[in-house]
């Protein structure tokens, strides 16, 4: 019997390796002839693929012959199928430029693994790396103004949070390099964790505009912002490269420089960098001039390497470290006779090892491992007017993660991806008063329970079934979570809460260039430590624990219709978000505890949030390009009979570009919301918004630049009209007109 199983193995894997070849080939700009780095070649219908070294090749092993198609993506280039030569013979690729990029992008964030984002029911905003270099962004978060989808709210200037379709802080997923930002002490508003992320280290940014709980977990119920940092290439021969950048602001608003150096070869890949940045109070529009005080420092230093053990095994370390000081509140500061109030120190390490291996199976096709551990410090200091006691608290929280995800493809027209995740939180939380005049210290509760824990353990599984011109996604997670905070009551306070959720999405090409699709998807959060067991100042109110929670549910349900046909592209959609046991802040009669109104955390709330969304992109010529995008979100708060707090205004964005053949291009865009009257009663006591709501406002700016081969100069002009204005609900006021410089050096 054995006998006989081991000849069958034998024969299956030998007719396997008959049918599979090796693919060679390399990637060029089909005007210059030059070759293209970091290009994604894909097995089309699969989740295999590769990225193109620096001299533009690329290699696959175990290629199946009976796959018939190469899919080749790059920004700035038309997407392009190649069939797979049956004889093995290298490909020769050549891409033609084009301006229009919108549903031609590769995305991971939605599946955990590369996909063509035309073809799915998801919708995903992607910031390119072009993108990136091109606008210099003095920030991750100020990298996202003006998407679609996305509206970002600055509490001080060291922050900035994206609400994504009106919901931010908690109920938001931020990832990098897919690894979950959010932690046990993530605050359910606005906050500043990912200003905690060097952009000039960020490759892409993807943001998935739907729940995303299934494939991520716990807290993706508004969507998923996923950051994906710069990864060094394999070389066929050893290199080293490296760059130099250097940027500033007028009126001292900013001096920022980063250096980096890498080193590649065949089996090794390795790039790093360091960068130091000073920014200045800003500088605010007419008649509102320096906002003192809004300046910080921050220095941060990163490294990846990624090292080919074999043919099909990949392994990749990281690690990243930034550290901001001195980050003050400007709003408390101005607005609630405060002398000072600052974050000091700011700090996110994460660390991870993440290993990959490809079977080219049909029931395995890859695997990838990850092991990752992070912590994030968090110093504030606060001093009142006329009074000698300064408060210095500090809390800390690590996290350690771990990742198992397949891929496989049981049948030509059916890809799934399933895993397992864990993740780990552990908080330190201290706090201590100190008598400015005598020395005394006097040490206090922090604001989280010191010792609290949280526990997620989940399973999931992805499915994409490919037919002809449609295709239908589904999915299901289970998790089950463990939070424990001590001191909230004796003894302590242990909940388990769990969920089970699930999605269903379709997409049908009417034609090929046109798609229809609509999905329905389910989302949970559970409560973390910051709603069993905060207590203390948040904003503007004091909040005491509540032990007594439970999950936060959402089902959403979404539709629309993507195009990309030559010079013209566009998505529209609509969608409705329903959320059941709410968590939120309840108003505890007229009490105040230090001056501050007292709330309670409770799932009391029944709402919705419903809007719609729309992003064109029109190619006038193979230069120029028209583009244009906007965000209408309506949010009720059913069981209190008022609208939903923190809801964005109608806000969008136009611009024209154009794009050289000599490589400079100039870009003018003006960005816009308006007025948003709709508060809630939080919203209304909320010191950070003008009574009456947020005025509308609208900015216009012009960038530009020039790249020649080792060099890139960009420049902008920010508010060419000295608008006054402020992002509703934000703590600080937007820029005023300015202009900054950069210089990018490549060796």
């Amino acid at each position: 019997m054995k006998k006989g199983v081991s000849m069958l193995l034998a024969t299956v894997i030998s007719v396997a390796v008959a049918q599979a070849q090796t693919i060679t080939g390399v990637v060029r700009d089909a005007t210059t002839e030059e070759p293209i780095a970091d290009v994604t070649v894909q097995l089309r219908g699969t989740g295999r693929g590769t990225r193109t070294d620096a001299a533009g090749g690329f290699g696959l092993e175990r290629v199946p012959k009976t796959t018939p198609v190469l899919r080749i993506t790059s920004v700035g280039y038309e997407p392009l199928d190649v069939p797979v030569d049956p004889n093995g013979q290298p490909v020769a690729v050549r891409l033609k430029p084009s301006v229009v990029q919108l549903n031609g992008q590769t995305v991971t964030t939605a599946q955990r693994t590369e996909t063509a984002d035309f073809d799915r029911p998801e919708v995903t905003s992607v910031l390119s790396s072009r993108a990136l270099r091109q606008r210099a962004p003095r920030t991750v978060p100020e990298a996202l103004f003006g998407t679609t989808g996305v509206f970002v709210q600055k509490t001080n200037h060291g922050g900035g949070s994206p609400f994504v379709r009106g919901l931010t802080g908690q109920q938001t997923l931020l990832l990098v390099d897919g690894i979950r930002l959010n932690n046990g002490t993530f605050r359910s508003g606005p906050n500043q964790y990912l200003n905690t992320i060097d952009p000039q280290s960020v490759a892409q940014i993807e943001v998935v505009r739907s729940t995303g709980s299934v494939a991520h977990g716990s807290d993706a119920i508004g969507g998923v912002v996923n950051v994906l940092t710069k990864t060094p290439q394999f070389a066929d021969a050893p290199a080293v490269s490296g760059s130099a950048f250097a940027k500033v602001a007028s009126q001292g608003m900013e001096y920022s420089g980063r250096m980096e150096l890498g080193y590649s070869s065949r089996s090794v890949a390795i790039g790093g960098g360091l960068a130091y940045r000073k920014f200045g109070d800003l500088v605010a529009g007419q008649g509102l001039g320096r906002l003192n005080p809004t300046g910080y420092s921050q220095l941060s230093g990163d490294v990846k390497a990624r090292f080919r053990l074999s043919e099909r095994t990949i392994a990749t370390v990281a690690y990243q470290d930034l550290r901001q000081d001195s980050v003050p509140l400007y709003h408390r500061v101005r607005l609630e006779n405060y002398r000072y109030a600052q974050f000091d120190p700011q700090r996110r390490q994460l660390a991870y090892a993440r290993l990959e291996r490809s079977f080219a199976h049909q029931f395995l096709e890859s695997v990838q491992l990850t092991a990752s551990w992070q912590q994030q410090s968090e110093g504030r200091q606060s001093r009142r007017n006329n009074n000698p006691t300064a408060v210095l608290e500090n809390d800390q929280t690590q996290t350690t993660g771990l990742t198992l995800l397949a891929l496989a493809q049981p049948a030509s027209f059916w890809r799934m991806q399933t895993g397992i995740d864990w993740y780990a939180d552990r908080v330190r939380s201290r706090r201590e008063d100190l008598n400015t005049q005598t020395g005394a210290v006097v040490a206090k509760r922090g604001l989280y329970p010191d010792r609290a824990s949280m526990n997620s353990l989940a399973v999931f599984s992805l499915h994409t079934l490919t037919f002809d011109r449609l295709t239908v996604t589904g999915g299901a997670r289970y998790q089950a979570n463990a939070v424990t905070v001590p001191e909230v009551q004796p003894g302590g306070a242990t909940i388990r809460p769990s969920a089970l959720v699930g999605n269903m999405g379709a997409s049908y090409a009417i034609w090929p260039a046109l798609r229809v699709f609509g999905s329905v998807q389910s989302a949970f959060r559970s409560p973390n430590i910051d709603d069993l067991g905060t207590l203390g100042i948040v904003d503007f109110r004091y909040e005491v624990p509540n032990t007594n929670l439970r999950p936060e549910r959402s089902l959403n349900t979404e539709a629309g219709i993507k195009l990309r046909h030559k010079q013209l592209a566009f998505t529209v959609l609509g969608y409705h978000n329903r959320l059941t046991d709410f968590i939120s802040r309840v108003r505890q009669g007229n009490d105040s505890l230090q001056g501050y109104p007292v709330y309670l955390k409770q799932n009391s709330a029944k709402s919705f949030i419903r809007g719609l969304e729309g992003d064109i992109e029109y190619g006038i010529s193979s230069r120029w390009l028209a583009y244009a995008g906007a965000s209408y979100t309506y949010g009720q708060n059913v069981t209190a009979n008022e609208p939903f707090r923190r809801i964005p205004p109608l806000n969008g964005r136009v611009g024209l570009s154009y794009t050289a053949s000599s490589g400079w291009w100039l870009r003018g865009e003006w960005v816009w919301a308006g007025a948003q009257t709709r508060l809630a009663k939080g919203d209304q006591d909320d010191n950070r918004i003008a009574k009456g709501g947020t005025p509308g406002w609208q900015v216009l700016n012009l960038n530009g630049g020039y790249r020649w081969r080792w060099l890139t100069l960009s420049a902008e002009l920010q508010n060419l009209t000295n608008e006054a204005y402020r992002t509703h609900g934000s703590g600080v006021d937007g820029v005023g007109r300015s202009a900054w410089v950069s210089v990018l050096v490549n060796w």
